[in-house]
């Protein structure tokens, strides 16, 4: 999953403030490799595009991608939302992230391809204000009682983050980001190209709703 863009904002800078301008720094400390791939991929992107003047390029940067899922393989984020109501997330690492609809980036796309200012452009997908997995999990909790037990009751500290992940690769990621809160501005997708993404509690219940139905879920518990 993605906290900011990950090309946008896996660098810290002061107020935590990140918008299409910002550009993670690839040799930031402690940047997984997958990281810096996205952060590369784009730059080469920029490069192609401005000495092949024959074609437009706008770019999308999401968040941590959320919304229906559709089949029973999950992606690293609605996977996280699989975890928390089967159990297998009794703690969860201080990390704070950005999210989106799966719906409203493809809406995003469309309107990227088709607006006639978007050449050249980059835009960040986010439904509204970073949450924290423990946020994740009390929205959880209020739409899906029955599964309270299952979710997790606890948050590690930056601390304990920082010590698992050096045995634990999945909590690189949190370590990187230091448990700060990003702010991250969807304001250019916004009012540029009219962009009206869905709350960020309604793409977290949708992905619930959706993996219930496919019985990735403990049915009983529902």
């Amino acid at each position: 999953m993605s906290s900011p863009p990950l090309a946008v904002g896996y660098t810290p800078k002061p107020g935590n403030r990140y918008a299409e301008d910002d550009w993670t720094d690839p040799d930031t400390e402690g940047l997984p490799a997958y990281h810096r791939s996205k952060v590369l991929a784009e730059r080469a992107a920029w490069d192609y595009a401005r000495t092949h003047t024959d074609i437009e390029l706008a770019v999308v940067n999401p968040t941590g991608i959320f919304g229906p899922q559709l089949g029973d393989r999950p992606n690293a984020s609605v996977g996280l939302v699989e975890a928390m109501l089967t159990g297998r997330m009794p703690v969860v690492p201080i990390m704070y992230f950005g999210v989106v609809d799966v719906r409203d980036v493809v809406d995003l796309h469309l309107r990227a391809m088709l607006h006639p200012d978007a050449a050249g452009e980059r835009f960040i997908a986010v439904g509204g204000p970073a949450i924290s997995l423990f946020g994740m999990a009390r929205i959880l909790r209020k739409h899906f009682p029955a599964a309270a037990d299952l979710l997790p009751s606890r948050e590690l500290t930056i601390e304990e983050v920082r010590e698992a992940a050096k045995t634990d690769p999945a909590l690189r990621d949190a370590a990187v980001l230091g448990g700060r809160i990003p702010l991250i501005s969807n304001d250019k997708a916004r009012t540029m190209l009219g962009w009206n993404p869905r709350d960020v509690a309604d793409s977290v219940v949708a992905t619930a709703d959706s993996q219930i139905r496919l019985g990735l879920t403990l049915p009983d518990a529902f």
